[in-house]
């Protein structure tokens, strides 16, 4: 396999780890969001929303980065 090759894998990998990463602290944002939205601070509750909204478009990115990455 070529220098490159390994590389771009690496690049892939470490992307991968990065987004698992992401699903797993959008998953603690919204376990938060759904406690806090119950003691009535509905503000916090819709910045939190906001912030997940936020993780969603970028774990996408990421995504089609590394699928890009991959099939190069």
């Amino acid at each position: 396999m070529s220098e490159n090759s390994e590389c771009k894998i690496a690049i892939a990998d470490t992307l991968t780890l990065l987004l698992h990463n992401q699903h797993a602290l959008g998953a603690a944002i919204e376990e938060l969001t759904h406690w806090i939205s119950g003691t009535g601070a509905d503000s916090v509750a819709d910045n939190a929303v906001t912030a997940l909204e936020t993780l969603d478009r970028n774990a996408q990115a990421i995504t089609e980065a590394i699928m890009r990455i991959r099939n190069s």
